[in-house]
Order: structure tokens, then sequence, then C-alpha cells
């Protein structure tokens, strides 16, 4: 628990939270402290894996859309947008699990926003790396642009389909909850 001045404890973020239902009990267990974890980009944890993927193919596909021949051009630009706004969202979400600040706001429904943000993104890079793939018969740079594009784009598609079925499961973005069914008692009765 956080600390103030005395002896006097933060009762704003409590440490555990238990919720009783008829015969289920759902505790949530999360630590309110700020930690570097740098098992969040271990190899076998794929959310981290999949946030520096898309780290890397938007900084790469921004570069190709920047060295362009026509980079002054529209399709370039909403290409830089989408790559440069994704890299910065996804590198702060990144950050955020890394030092585990998720975990100290758990009652915000990061799953669900992080959902939106990547089917929306999903969309973005549709819409961009189309563009620059019309162009990529006349400028290489576009069409490297517009395949990094796509890449990401599937990237962020698997990315909105795993925080979709954990937020569809009552997961929380991290920390752990735990279910427990308790035992009725007694048996219910077969059908008459």
């Amino acid at each position: 628990m956080l600390q103030m001045e005395g002896d006097m404890v933060d009762p704003g973020f409590p440490v555990s939270h238990t919720t009783t239902t008829g015969t289920t009990t759902t505790t949530m267990r999360v630590t309110s402290n700020i930690r570097f974890d740098p098992s969040y980009v271990n190899i076998r944890n794929i959310p981290g894996i999949l946030k520096c993927a898309q780290l890397v193919f938007n900084l790469i596909g921004y570069i190709c859309a920047a060295v362009s021949t026509y980079n002054t051009y529209s399709h370039a630009n909403w290409f830089s947008f989408v790559s440069m706004t994704g890299f910065w969202v996804t590198g702060i979400l990144l950050v955020l699990y890394l030092m585990h600040v998720l975990e100290r706001f758990y009652m915000v429904p990061w799953l669900m926003l992080e959902f939106g943000y990547c089917a929306l993104w999903t969309f973005f890079y549709l819409t961009a790396a189309s563009a620059c793939a019309s162009w990529g018969g006349v400028d290489a740079a576009a069409a490297a642009a517009a395949f990094f594009g796509y890449v990401a784009m599937i990237l962020y598609g698997i990315d909105a389909f795993f925080k979709f079925k954990a937020w569809r499961n009552g997961d929380l973005a991290q920390g752990e909850r735990q279910v427990q069914v308790a035992d009725p008692g007694m048996p219910s009765p077969g059908a008459y």
C-alpha cells in the first residue's frame, strides 16, 4: 500500500478487492507499486512481442514513406501520420506495461481501450498501406512502405483479437484475477 504522511495509508488504491455474488468469489490481486519488469517482452509473452514488432514495423514503414520520391503527396503523409502515431502510442503503452503502471490503475478498462486502439489502427493501416501500394509501381519506397504497412496491419489485427478475447474473458490488463466457485452444498434436484 502507498504510505502517505505519518502513518496514513492511501485508501484510493486497494491491494486486493474481493467480490462475492451467489456462489462465485472473484479476487483481484494487484500490486500498486511502480517497478521495472522486463519479463513483459519475454519471448513467451505474446502481447509484449507483438508490441515490440509493431514498434519496429511502424518505424521502418515511416522511414520508407519519408525517403519516398513522392513524400509530400497525400498517400505518404497519411502513411507517415498512421505509422508515427502508432509508434508513439504503442511505445507509451509498452513503457506502461514494463513499469506496471496499468496495474496501479486496474479499474480503467485497459483491455477494451487497447482493443479499440488496435482495431482502429488495423483499419488505418489498411487504408494507408493501400494508398502507398497504389504508388508502388512508380516508387519503390512507397511499395516498401506498403509492405511494412500491411505487416503492421496484421500485427495490430492479431493484437486486437487477443485483447478482445481477454476482455470477453474478464481478464485484467496486468495483475491477476482469481475466480473461485464455491460448492453449493446441496445438489440441484433433477427434472420432474
